[in-house]
């Protein structure tokens, strides 16, 4: 028997993994069970929990890698060990991934190996003031407000509504239509196949992952949605937003509209990484955010 028993995530794993990542201030937005739950195939996400710490891997083309483990700060030395162990045993190079700076700081002391930590700008999480992407105010979001107003005049009628068990078969019908539209402009991409099955999963068994969700209907139509959560004490994780981008305005009406009924409370949004996509690094930065959430790479030498 291995040194670390890993098993494969699955929808029942969701109250001990809401656990270890409740129990700490944690900003990557990666750290938060549903985002893990929607791409657990893609990236083979596996996990176990032994002596109070939960160990978490993921594998891409081949290559596979660690999570830097969850629990109490003072079993973050015996818990780095048992990871160089179990990668020793498996005769695989430890390689942790979306490390948080207080890890990858812990790493550069650690005595057990020496690491080669390097920043992973691609996947640091943008981070805006939810007071901010409500009002839209001040020069630097003026173009947003623009587009925000010009949707309110075009389209009086537009209602914004909760996501619903309701509403969810026209929101299916939405990203179908976004998906086709996609795949036009990328037909190579796989991560829109795999984000639109994970999107599915997630709608057919919305209560259970326990978002909040929004949508904008226009003449009967769903031309917009989005969902997230809560991920710390005072950040809110999106997880999701599709729009359609021939309706102008429909992409900041979905944003301003969606914190303003379900976040107005809570200090930063996130809006995830760019993963190094020139238009998605230019949609975040026009948003101007407020902070980055900075992850790193570690290569045991």
């Amino acid at each position: 028997m291995s040194i670390i028993d890993f098993h494969d995530l699955t929808k029942q794993d969701k109250p001990l993994l809401d656990r270890y990542f409740r129990s700490r201030y944690y900003e990557n937005s990666h750290f938060n069970f549903t985002n893990l739950f929607m791409w657990r195939i893609p990236y083979h996400v596996r996990w176990c929990e032994e002596n109070g710490v939960l160990y978490m891997t993921c594998e891409w083309e081949g290559t596979l890698m660690a999570m830097q483990p969850f629990g109490p700060e003072e079993k973050m030395q015996e818990a780095t060990d048992r990871f160089l162990a179990y990668f020793q045993e498996i005769g695989r190079p430890l390689l942790f991934v979306g490390l948080e700076s207080g890890y990858a700081e812990f790493l550069e002391q650690y005595k057990g190996a020496s690491f080669d930590i390097r920043e992973d700008r691609d996947n640091f999480d943008y981070v805006y003031l939810a007071e901010k992407l409500i009002s839209l105010s001040g020069r630097k979001l003026h173009s947003k407000k623009n587009h925000l107003n010009a949707f309110r005049k075009m389209y009086p009628q537009a209602e914004y509504l909760a996501i619903t068990e309701e509403i969810i078969p026209a929101c299916r019908v939405e990203l179908e239509s976004w998906y086709q539209m996609r795949l036009t402009d990328e037909p190579d991409d796989p991560f829109i196949d795999w984000e639109r099955r994970a999107i599915l999963e997630v709608f057919d068994d919305y209560e259970y992952f326990g978002l909040r969700g929004g949508a904008i209907r226009l003449d009967g139509r769903i031309i917009a949605f989005t969902f997230g959560e809560q991920l710390n004490t005072d950040s809110v994780v999106v997880h999701v937003e599709k729009a359609d981008p021939n309706i102008r305005g429909a992409y900041p009406a979905i944003n301003q509209g969606y914190v303003a009924n379900n976040w107005s409370a809570m200090t930063y949004i996130n809006r995830e990484e760019d993963m190094g996509h020139e238009g998605l690094r230019k949609a975040k930065d026009s948003y101007k955010p407020e902070k980055m959430i900075r992850k790193f790479n570690a290569r045991c030498k």
